[in-house]
């Protein structure tokens, strides 16, 4: 009994680790996907904290830009899984996520562009078996960009209603700074803090390094690595293939996160 509650516990706490915002990064940006425009991630999301390994391989991401200024999406785990250090290994399916991102002021010399995203995660997931939260996690965030010729910054913050047993609702604040190094290249580094989604459990706070490669103006490769800088000891990393496209092809200036 004590072993299975703490796999419940175990994917309670890394799961809420994996659910990846704006690839390759867990901070967000305000800039939906184009009009009438896609992108297709396939992807995969490892982390690594004292009690043993969790993540995704792979998971996909679908966005699609309905009207202007709006993006909708989601993202399907299709194969979840959790590794205690001192318990059984699961794999299965885990909780999907929906969400919505409109933005709604455009950028000027003085405003950053800024946009909501709210999404959900939907409990599809083995709750039993660490697969899954158990129950829908809503999170209400606000995210502001500002471009300087090759620079880009942006970030902010939301809300998480975490409902269960065990839970409490959580604040969430990134942000993030990338250049385009060349035509084809950019990197960027982001900090984010997270207070805690369970009772009496520990905030965190983790710095991550990324990278993204233009093949072309179709296919990206995405990659970030990180670790804990307070709270928890632990290790995150993100790899993806994007696929960026719609009735014109997208110029890479102009697809998300300036690709």
């Amino acid at each position: 009994m004590f072993s299975r509650l703490k796999i419940i516990l175990f994917g309670i706490l890394l799961t809420s680790c994996i659910a990846v915002a704006g690839p390759p990064f867990v901070t967000d940006d305000p800039e939906p996907v184009e009009y009438q425009h896609w992108e297709f991630y396939t992807g995969s999301q490892l982390v690594h904290g004292t009690d043993g390994w969790s993540g995704t391989l792979p998971q996909f991401e679908l966005n699609y830009g309905p009207i202007p200024h709006l993006q909708v999406g989601m993202i399907i785990p299709a194969v979840s899984f959790v590794a205690p250090s001192d318990g059984p290994r699961q794999f299965g399916y885990g909780d999907m996520q929906f969400g919505a991102k409109y933005q709604f002021v455009e950028e000027t010399e003085i405003l950053p562009k800024i946009a909501l995203f709210p999404h959900v995660d939907v409990p599809t997931g083995d709750q039993e078996r660490g697969l899954g939260a158990g129950n829908p996690d809503y999170f209400i965030p606000l995210w502001l960009q500002k471009n300087f010729g090759p620079w880009t910054t942006y970030g902010g913050g939301g809300y998480s209603i975490n409902p269960g047993e065990g839970n409490q609702n959580s604040w969430f604040l990134g942000w993030l700074v990338q250049r385009r190094m060349t035509s084809h290249l950019t990197l960027g580094t982001e900090v984010f803090h997270e207070t805690s989604r369970v009772q009496d459990g520990p905030s965190n706070t983790k710095l991550n390094v990324g990278a993204i490669i233009d093949l072309s103006e179709t296919y990206h490769l995405l990659a970030s690595v990180g670790h804990s800088i307070q709270g928890p000891d632990e290790f995150q990393t993100y790899i993806a293939f994007l696929i960026t496209f719609g009735p014109e092809k997208a110029s890479p200036e102009s697809t998300r996160k300036q690709f």
